[in-house]
């Protein structure tokens, strides 16, 4: 028999991240030597992870939270929705909003999503890049794929659900939505959002 390589604690994350039972969560730390990223695709794969369904559901309901820096110099509003006003008034969801405001005050992102970032800027970041690498030396036949790491890493900079959370960068922004509509049963969606900085367009 192999030993077991994981807790009870990997479990009960695996559950509060994907929304599946606790013997599924189990089951797929078992069946991925108790890798908790590739458990959480295999809980995809076989249609268990309760979150990835929730996503093409209507969300109309939800939000708008603030926050303002101490010193009065940054401002930041975000809509967040859901799927119900009762989902709205949880203190879950109330806390995931406030979270997601201060992140944003924090980290600066430029958009919510990756489709959110216009082509142009996307185009002008991947020439600087691609200038960049040619410029190194880099063999011809790497340059695409150097380019192509370089943009995602410019949207884990610059988008929202992409971006590390400032409280535990093992997660991003994107991790904590999903969890939440794991641990609520609906769908989550940060909608928009603005940012205010003293003196800056």
């Amino acid at each position: 028999m192999t030993a077991t390589t994981f807790t009870a604690k990997d479990v009960q994350e695996l559950r509060q991240r994907t929304g599946a039972g606790m013997m599924d969560c189990k089951k797929a730390l078992e069946e991925t030597a108790g890798n908790t990223e590739k458990a959480a695709e295999y809980l995809r794969a076989k249609g268990i992870a309760k979150a990835e369904k929730k996503a093409g559901r209507t969300a109309s309901e939800g939000q708008i939270g603030s926050y303002i820096h101490h010193n009065g110099k940054v401002g930041v509003l975000v809509e967040v929705n859901c799927e119900t006003d009762f989902a709205a008034k949880n203190a879950d969801f109330k806390e995931l909003v406030k979270e997601i405001a201060l992140h944003i005050a924090s980290a600066a992102p430029l958009a919510v999503n990756k489709e959110s970032i216009p082509e142009a800027v996307v185009e002008k970041e991947r020439r600087i890049y691609e200038q960049q690498v040619r410029e190194s030396g880099k063999p011809e036949n790497l340059v695409a794929k150097i380019v192509d790491g370089k943009v995602e890493a410019y949207y884990r900079q610059v988008v929202l659900l992409s971006q590390e959370w400032i409280r535990d960068p093992k997660k991003t922004i994107g991790d904590l939505v999903k969890e939440a509509s794991a641990k609520m049963g609906e769908n989550i969606v940060v909608r928009r959002f603005v940012r205010y900085h003293m003196g800056q367009e």
